[in-house]
C-alpha cells in the first residue's frame, strides 16, 4: 500500500500531526516528510495547517476521497488472497439503516460471532441515502438499507432479501389503543412522528400518507426510530413503525397497533448493497448467507393484539 496515502487518511482523520505519528508509530517528522513528498507528487497544498487545527484544501478534499477508495481497494485485495488459505476470518465492514442495524443486526451478529470467532465485524448505523454512499466508496464491503434505493452506480448491485410490515402505533390510552380498526379520516387530525428526509422508513410513511384522504398536516422530523418509539410513549405523537422495532413495547403494553379501515398493511423490502465484483471475502459470503437464511427473520413477528 502507498505509505504516503496511508500517512496522509491518518492526519486528515486524526486532524494532528501529533496524534497521526503516535498512531502510526512514526515520528512526527517523518510524518512531515510523507505529506510534503505527497504534496510535491501531486502538485498541490493539500493541508493547511497550523498549531491548533489541520484542514483539507480543496485539493486536499479530492485527494482524500480517492485516497480512501485506494486503500478500501487494497485492503480488500489483500483480504481475498489471505481468504485462498485461510477459513473465513479477518475484517468486515457492515453498514445498515436505522431500524435493521438497531433491532436485528445485533441478534445477526451474535450467530456470526458464535459461528465464526475469526471474523472480526464493525457497524455503521446510518440512513439508507448515507449507507448505500458508503458502498458505493468503498468504506463497507456491505449495506442493509431500507426500500430498494438505488445509487446510480453500476459498480454496486442491490438485492432484496427480507420483508417488513411496519403499523400505526398509538401510546397507551390513546383514543385509537384498543380499537379493531380506526376510520383513516381521523388519522388525518392525529400529530405524526416521523423519520428525516433521506430515511427509508420516512419514505414509506409518505407512501402511507397518500392513501388517506388528505395528507396530515402536523408531522415532527425526528432523526432515529428509538426516539420516535419513546416520543409515542410519551403522548407527543402517533407514528408509522416496523414490526421489527416494536417487539418489547407491545410486550410491555407500552404501544398499540392500529389497523386503519381500507388500508391494507404497510410492507417494504430489506435489501442488501454490495460492490459488483465476483471476487468475495469469505467472511462476506458467510455473512451474505447468513442474511438470506429465512429462518432467522420469524423470530421478529410480534404478536399481533
Amino acid at each position: 500500500m502507498d505509505q504516503q496515502l496511508l500517512v496522509f487518511l491518518t492526519v486528515v482523520e486524526q486532524q494532528n500531526f501529533s496524534r497521526a505519528a503516535e498512531e502510526l508509530h512514526m515520528t512526527q517528522p517523518a510524518v512531515s516528510q510523507y505529506i510534503q513528498s505527497l504534496e510535491r507528487a501531486t502538485g498541490a497544498k493539500l493541508l493547511e495547517r497550523s498549531n491548533k487545527y489541520v484542514r483539507l484544501t480543496k485539493a486536499g478534499e479530492i485527494v482524500y476521497h480517492h485516497a480512501k477508495e485506494i486503500v478500501g481497494l487494497y485492503t480488500r485485495m489483500q483480504n481475498l488472497v489471505d481468504d485462498l488459505q485461510h477459513t473465513a476470518s479477518g475484517p468486515l465492514s457492515i453498514g445498515a439503516s436505522f431500524t435493521y442495524g438497531e433491532y436485528v443486526l445485533p441478534h445477526i451478529i451474535a450467530h456470526l460471532r458464535t459461528n465464526y470467532p475469526m471474523i472480526t465485524p464493525t457497524i455503521t448505523i446510518h440512513n439508507t441515502k448515507e449507507i448505500a454512499a458508503m458502498v458505493v466508496n468503498h468504506q463497507l464491503d456491505v449495506g442493509i438499507i431500507e426500500g430498494f434505493y438505488n445509487p446510480g452506480n453500476e459498480r454496486v448491485v442491490v438485492e432484496a432479501f427480507a420483508e417488513d410490515v411496519m403499523y400505526v402505533v398509538v401510546p397507551a390510552g390513546h383514543r385509537f389503543a384498543g380499537r379493531q380498526e380506526v376510520d383513516a379520516r381521523e388519522m388525518c387530525d392525529e400529530a405524526w412522528i416521523v423519520r428525516e428526509m433521506g430515511s427509508g422508513t420516512r419514505e414509506v410513511s409518505e407512501r402511507f400518507f397518500r392513501t388517506l384522504p388528505q395528507m396530515p398536516n402536523n408531522l415532527m422530523e425526528f432523526g432515529s426510530t428509538q426516539i420516535i418509539k419513546e416520543s409515542v410513549e410519551a403522548g407527543l405523537g402517533i407514528s408509522l413503525l416496523s414490526e421489527w422495532a416494536i417487539r418489547k413495547e407491545l410486550l410491555l403494553g407500552t404501544l398499540h397497533m392500529v389497523c386503519v379501515a381500507g388500508v391494507p398493511p404497510v410492507k417494504r423490502h430489506f435489501s442488501l448493497v454490495r460492490q459488483s465484483t465476483p471476487f468475495q471475502t469469505k467472511a462476506l459470503e458467510v455473512f451474505l448467507q447468513l442474511l438470506r437464511e429465512d429462518e432467522i427473520y420469524p423470530a421478529f413477528r410480534p404478536k399481533a393484539e
